[in-house]
């Protein structure tokens, strides 16, 4: 059975950085799209950025263009989102998603989760 395991999250200054890892197991990575998603408190999910199967496409939300990037590395199991010039609207909890049938900032066409990482952007 496909499963994601996030990890990474933690406390961080405005200006700071952190990277977070999505490991996927279950399923040959290679294989999968993969998207990373945020929900703060009181707020809908929404889609950060998303990676295809062999790293050719990546797509990012406005919000988080030139900050975040998304990598993979196949061998490892792992997709990785490098969160740069962290913003204190940052602060949510992340997840990694697989399972759609095409790449999506809809957090709706996912069918696998993870359970989430807490990213908190304080002073």
């Amino acid at each position: 059975q496909l499963q994601l395991v996030e990890s990474g999250g933690g406390l961080v200054q405005p200006g700071g950085s952190l990277r977070l890892s999505c490991v996927v197991s279950g399923y040959n990575l290679d294989r999968l799209g993969i998207g990373w998603f945020r929900q703060a408190p009181g707020k809908e999910r929404e889609g950060v950025s998303l990676i295809n199967s062999d790293s050719s496409n990546t797509w990012y939300a406005a919000s988080v263009k030139g900050r975040f990037t998304i990598s993979r590395d196949n061998v490892k199991s792992t997709v990785y989102l490098q969160m740069d010039s962290l913003q204190l609207e940052d602060t949510a909890v992340y997840y990694c998603a697989a399972g759609a049938a095409r790449p999506s900032m809809n957090p709706d066409e996912w069918a696998f989760w993870g359970q989430g990482t807490q990213v908190t952007v304080s002073s």
